[in-house]
């Protein structure tokens, strides 16, 4: 029994060290976003139903407002 035990944890081991390492993943650049976007001649598909789009061309979206910050940072 000592012997099997011995001979699973070499096994292991050695497969590990054999093992292909996995590449590494490269940095997310601002390309890799899909933003929408608001452009004069692309066309605006009709929808019916849940769908994914990819890329859509926004007309309007909603209330954006801005309001300024007051409050002083930094400070403890």
């Amino acid at each position: 029994m000592f012997w099997q035990l011995v001979f699973l944890v070499a096994l292991n081991l050695l497969a590990s060290a054999l093992a292909p390492k996995p590449p590494k993943p490269k940095a997310a650049s601002l390309t890799d976003v899909d933003a929408p976007t608001a452009e004069a001649d692309k066309p605006i598909p009709v929808v019916f139903g849940t769908v994914m789009l990819r890329g859509p061309n926004v007309v309007w979206y909603g209330d954006l407002r801005t309001k300024a910050i007051k409050t002083k940072g930094g400070k403890k």
